[in-house]
């Protein structure tokens, strides 16, 4: 499907939100901005998908266990169900607090033109940040888009610093964690299975007990995360829960003990029965973890599309709030139409402009395979787990993301340990470099052509030197991808504020 085509999907998806939510505000005061504000959500909720998601499936389609299309597949049911199903009925209408309603004077339109422009500035950040192949924090767009409108509309005074710097504390603590604990797991697997002599045995025993962890942690993941909002609804379904507003910490856990307990016992025979008909090769080793990876790859799409879906329509529906009671308010229901809108866009998105992302995390920056991308799939949902549990600022892009860098960088560095091939060319060219420089200190002036020919040949060994540990560090972590990604990262917020401001002052002089 070319560019042209997709473009006018997306676009007539906009178009059909704009009809309908034209026909539902009918005559009343300012109910185009009603339909502004849809469109923007729709687009934003299209660009969530293209950029977003490719976190939670492109690690699987880089190791193998996934195709492009099977995952987009699985996604986009799974992302929409999240959104559907688990998205919730009330949302803050300032995310995370970083601006304070009060600071617009009660004047509803203000407001109006504030969140409009969070929508569309954090939509074309996300839109500029896909073409560029840079996976981005949608919170942190959306974020970026609110601190710009509010600034525009209240002046600096108008936002929490301190909530802020807790958010610009993500961009660190976010994939240092994911990164971390990638790498240790990935190191587990390696230590455990890959570096025995009888790697089968030591596949029976520890790929189960692996795979519960995961089990354990998703579902401790997903009652956080991805039930919150029909936790109450579950509790008066299944009496036996725990009846609290909301599940805490000590009931998500206790599931998750108890699903990966349940895990651990069905998968055992399973593993034992597979690992039966093998030879013991990295690539049987690696076949062990395919089906854990797709059940990551749905579960982790449901807790985004229930947990992130607000991104999109959260200023939407604080729009339409406002726009219906003519008042700023700090809570606004969600129309199911603006859910739907949320959830089918974040599907179409992904689906349409997807799999530039996807490809991006899955293999462009490190290359994967089953049991890296299984580390990489069990960091992002633990660390959100314990980031939760500490009250830790923390962004699943930037998770997903670092786990990505962390797998990358400790494979370099274990294969600098175990000498492999290349990194004992190194070696060698290394040694012939000190070689050629004890013959240059030791030459003496007397004999200044051979002086000459040692300095050219050092420096040229010097090159060749230099060369060869820039692809090695290439052929592990792409230090270009590095670069561009984290500096994305960094100007996210500024970039989406200062669209925000502008297109601001634009929707306001469109009216006065």
């Amino acid at each position: 499907m070319n560019n042209t085509i997709k473009m006018i999907l997306g676009a007539g998806f906009a178009v059909a939100v704009a009809f309908y939510a034209n026909s539902i505000i009918g005559q009343a005061s300012h109910g185009g901005f009603l339909v502004l504000a849809a469109v923007f959500g729709a687009y934003m909720a299209m660009n969530i998908g293209a950029n977003d998601v490719a976190n939670n499936v492109g690690p699987a389609v880089g190791a193998g266990a996934l195709t492009i299309g099977g995952a987009i597949f699985i996604a986009s049911i799974f992302e929409a169900a999240g959104a559907l199903i688990a998205g919730g009925d009330v949302v803050g209408t300032i995310k995370k607090g970083i601006i304070d309603p009060a600071a617009f004077g009660g004047d509803p339109m203000l407001f109006v033109y504030a969140m409009s422009a969070a929508l569309l500035s954090a939509a074309l950040w996300l839109n500029l940040a896909t073409w560029l192949k840079a996976p981005v924090s949608t919170t942190h767009s959306i974020v970026g888009g609110v601190l710009g409108g509010g600034i525009a509309a209240g002046g600096f005074a108008i936002v929490s610093w301190g909530t802020m710097g807790k958010i610009a504390a993500s961009w660190v603590i976010s994939p240092v964690l994911g990164g971390a604990i990638a790498a240790i797991f990935l190191y587990i697997i390696k230590s455990q299975i890959l570096y025995k002599e009888d790697k089968l045995s030591a596949a029976k025993k520890i790929v189960p007990v692996l795979v519960s962890i995961m089990a354990a942690a998703f579902l401790t993941y997903l009652t956080l995360k991805g039930l919150k909002h029909v936790w109450k609804d579950l509790t008066h379904a299944l009496s036996f829960l725990p009846q609290t507003k909301k599940p805490t910490f000590g009931i998500a856990f206790s599931l998750g003990v108890i699903g990966g307990v349940i895990t651990y016992f069905w998968t055992k025979p399973r593993v034992v029965s597979r690992v039966a008909g093998m030879e013991g090769s990295r690539a049987d080793i690696n076949m062990l973890f395919t089906i854990p990876l797709i059940f990551a790859a749905a579960l982790l799409s449901f807790a985004h599309g229930a947990n992130d879906v607000a991104n999109a329509v959260g200023p939407l529906a604080a729009v339409n709030d406002a726009l219906i009671h003519l008042a700023i308010s700090k809570k606004a229901s969600i129309p199911l139409w603006v859910m739907i809108t949320g959830g089918i866009g974040i599907s179409i998105g992904l689906a349409l402009f997807g799999p530039r992302l996807i490809r991006t995390v899955g293999s462009e920056i490190t290359e994967l395979d089953q049991m890296r991308a299984f580390s990489i799939m069990m960091a992002a949902a633990i660390t959100v787990v314990i980031a939760s549990q500490l009250g830790l600022p923390v962004s699943s892009t930037h998770i997903a993301v670092g786990a990505v860098f962390g797998v990358g960088f400790l494979r370099e560095w274990l294969d600098s340990k175990n000498m492999g091939e290349k990194q004992q060319k190194l070696q060698e060219e290394v040694a012939k470099l000190h070689e050629i420089k004890e013959q240059l200190n030791a030459c003496t002036n007397e004999d200044p052509a051979r002086k000459l020919a040692l300095i050219e040949a050092h420096k040229d060994q010097k090159k060749k030197v230099k060369k060869i540990k820039k692809a090695l560090r290439e052929n592990y972590v792409k230090r270009g991808m590095v670069k561009k990604i984290l500096a994305a990262w960094v100007i996210t917020v500024p970039a989406a504020a200062m669209l925000s401001a502008i297109i601001f002052f634009v929707l306001k002089g469109l009216v006065s």
